[in-house]
């Protein structure tokens, strides 16, 4: 499904005449250095996705490419100036990376126009000469992988339109982030399954519910690590390792963080084999709060959303859903709580989703019901 998204403030341009980017300059490397390891970082995440490994159905993937062109479209959140970022979390040997542009542009790697991608490993670009984009840009990143790459990291579905070679897909291919240097509101990343990720609204909109959130907070930076499937405490060969598996390499890498918010729990729940015990989910939120905070982070947790018109909700699940978010709610769990159970819930039938905001599956919630996600997110919790 396929939709046009709402007014767009700016798409980005590339322009003669743009200032050549800060960290180029001995100023902004100095500020890069300053605080003695305690300053934040000046570079935020203003997009980002978090990666799977690909199974034998996700072929572009599995296969790798050899003289690839992977085109990506990203919305940004926040703007400045801009560099990219690259992980092949999954892989099992280096991949050569480049010739890459953004907007247009040369990107380059420590000066090169070509650089390694360590498997396992993260890769870092210079900040983009002559590129600054405003906030909520549209930003075109094309990325030649010369190849043979092997198996390769990837997004499988980011509900927006790519293209590999020319044709098009959804999924984005070792492209991790998209980080900036002009965030000046709450900087947070959301640690999600399908709903952030966005089922439930059409591709090319930009109506998932961190987007909305970003758009209600003017100057922030929102990196969604959405994972359809995924779940707070066990792993899966195809929706990727759990949230406290995943939670380090996705969330604690990011620079220039200040909150994580946690939507996790619903799969637990309802994908085989179900987690039963509210408390081992309960353990688990724990254990992400107590790692964030190591990190000098806070986090907000989120109720567990209603699904009570989906094929395997049952009484006991809706029962242990019931306790899990009875236990959120009173605070003693996560920094702050956002009550999206509260959000989307038929006050007829609180095991469902208000049908004004039901997608049609009892799961995942349509625009309506995303942007009611958005609303019920207390700034004052982000800060």
């Amino acid at each position: 499904m396929s939709g046009r998204g709402p007014a767009r403030r700016g798409v980005l341009t590339a322009a003669a005449g743009l200032a050549a980017v800060a960290a180029a300059a001995p100023g902004a490397q100095a500020a890069e250095r300053s605080g003695a390891g305690t300053a934040r970082s000046r570079w935020t995440t203003s997009w980002a996705t978090a990666q799977t490994a690909p199974t034998a159905t996700d072929t572009v993937a599995s296969a790798g490419l050899t003289d690839g062109t992977c085109v990506t479209n990203v919305r940004l959140s926040a703007g400045g100036n801009v560099r990219l970022r690259y992980g092949h979390a999954f892989g099992t040997a280096p991949v050569l990376v480049g010739p890459v542009t953004a907007g247009g542009l040369p990107v380059t790697f420590g000066g090169q126009r070509q650089a390694w991608l360590a498997a396992g490993s993260s890769l870092t670009s210079d900040a983009v000469a002559g590129l600054r984009a405003p906030e909520a840009a549209r930003l075109t990143v094309e990325t030649k992988l010369p190849g043979p790459t092997g198996p390769l990291s990837f997004h499988r579905n980011t509900h927006a339109s790519h293209s590999v070679d020319g044709e098009r897909t959804t999924s984005v291919f070792l492209l991790t982030g998209v980080e900036v240097t002009g965030a000046h509101g709450p900087v947070i990343a959301v640690l999600g399954d399908s709903i952030t990720e966005g089922v439930g609204t059409p591709d090319d909109a930009d109506l998932r519910w961190p987007d909305q959130l970003a758009r209600r907070l003017p100057g922030s930076a929102v990196a969604n690590l959405g994972i359809s499937g995924n779940r707070l405490l066990l792993d899966d060969a195809r929706f990727g390792p759990g949230g406290q598996a995943r939670f380090d390499r996705d969330v604690l890498s990011l620079p220039g963080l200040r909150t994580v918010l946690v939507h996790l729990g619903v799969n637990d729940l309802q994908q085989p084999p179900s987690q039963t015990d509210p408390a081992l989910v309960l353990a688990g939120y724990r254990q992400l709060v107590l790692r964030a905070r190591n990190a000098g982070l806070r986090t907000v947790g989120a109720t567990i959303a209603p699904f009570g018109g989906w094929t395997r909700w049952t009484p006991e699940l809706e029962a242990v859903r019931q306790r899990i978010n009875a236990a959120v709610r009173t605070g003693r769990v996560f920094d702050a709580v956002v009550d999206f159970d509260a959000a989307l819930r038929d006050a007829g039938n609180p095991a469902r989703l208000l049908p004004a905001y039901d997608s049609g599956d009892g799961l995942h919630p349509n625009p309506s019901g995303h942007a009611a996600l958005a609303a019920a997110v207390d700034r004052r919790h982000l800060l």
